[in-house]
């Protein structure tokens, strides 16, 4: 009996104990390290936001206009392209146009400065040139430009791909050919093209008379 009581007492003592003290829980498992708390979760300023304004170029861009800048370096770039190369997020003025030009109000009616080639071509300078050089019959041109006809209707424009375009004068229109080596570089000019230098009633084709206005960006020879 003496030895039984001996091994019965430690658990009374125990249970006494475990009453007066309440419910003694585990130690909890230690921490796993997070982390996340080295990061730096302090607000960042927002950087200074890019905008284009055609209106003052870029540092190296000496003009924008009619969709598209000239840089110093002779290089040609629609406003998108430049924007992405600066990284910029918006433009002054809203989006780059989308639609070619509103047709011009003397479709019809050419104004008294309007000058006559002996093959009945009429041009009339929009914007006087920097360059000093014309294309030649064959020279590859680089120009914006965008065509109506009589009515008013555009039927093609490089204005609205943002990018101008490159065209051998020996595979475009008679009139094309004959007006640009009117031009000099940098030269914005308006063209009537009587129908038999343009498309000489080609099924598919603008019909009648056609009025461009054609700048002229660089020859290649």
């Amino acid at each position: 009996m003496v030895v039984r009581s001996a091994r019965v007492l430690p658990k009374v003592l125990f249970s006494l104990l475990v009453a007066a003290c309440g419910r003694v829980e585990p130690p909890p498992p230690p921490a796993e390290e997070d982390e996340t708390e080295e990061r730096d979760t302090r607000p960042r300023r927002a950087a200074t936001e890019v905008v284009f304004d055609p209106t003052n170029p870029p540092p190296g861009w000496v003009q924008c206009h009619r969709n598209h800048c000239h840089h110093q370096n002779g290089r040609v770039a629609s406003y998108a392209q430049v924007m992405e190369e600066i990284g910029a997020t918006r433009m002054v003025g809203g989006e780059p146009p989308r639609a070619a030009p509103p047709a011009p109000p003397d479709l019809l009616v050419t104004p008294p400065d309007a000058e006559r080639t002996q093959s009945g071509v009429l041009t009339r300078v929009l914007r006087r040139g920097t360059g000093t050089r014309r294309p030649g019959p064959t020279s590859t041109v680089t120009v914006h430009y965008t065509g109506w006809t009589t009515d008013g209707r555009s039927f093609d424009s490089s204005i609205p791909r943002g990018r101008p375009a490159q065209l051998p004068l020996n595979r475009v229109i008679p009139g094309w050919t004959e007006g640009l080596q009117l031009m000099v570089e940098g030269e914005e000019r308006r063209m009537w093209i009587p129908e038999e230098l343009a498309y000489r009633g080609q099924p598919g084709r603008p019909q009648g008379m056609l009025v461009f206005d054609v700048e002229l960006i660089s020859i290649r020879d």
